[in-house]
């Protein structure tokens, strides 16, 4: 499960970005050829975050479609299936213009730091 992985480092950069501000959301654009798992990356980010400082922070994921560009004929498609071939010639070489991003696009925060008594403010063990 590469998801929880994946949501450990983006904690870790959230939360260096956010210094020490409180996190509402984190804004995330994820690639159709990542082969991430939606409901699975929400799931990990829970765990990834519990007992932290993002413990409330929300994971909005913005799904980026396989985007090309035919080199042979210059037509440009949207891929449903990533089959990577230009469905108007039939070509192979091709322009790969979206489907392979990893983001974290932005943060939202308040700048109400989290106090140091509150539970998600105490380290990890």
């Amino acid at each position: 499960m590469h998801e929880l992985s994946l949501c450990t480092s983006v904690a870790e950069i959230v939360t260096r970005h956010a210094a020490g501000r409180h996190v509402v959301a984190v804004h995330l654009q994820v690639g159709q050829l990542r082969h991430v798992v939606p409901e699975t990356l929400t799931f990990c980010w829970e765990i990834a975050t519990r007992q932290t400082p993002l413990a409330e922070a929300t994971l909005d994921i913005d799904h980026v479609p396989v985007r090309i560009e035919c080199r042979t004929c210059q037509a440009h498609h949207i891929l449903d299936t990533p089959l990577l071939h230009c469905p108007t010639c039939a070509g192979h070489d091709l322009h790969l213009v979206t489907g392979q991003e990893l983001h974290v696009t932005s943060i939202e925060v308040d700048d109400t730091p989290t106090p140091p008594d509150h539970p998600a403010a105490q380290p990890q063990e």
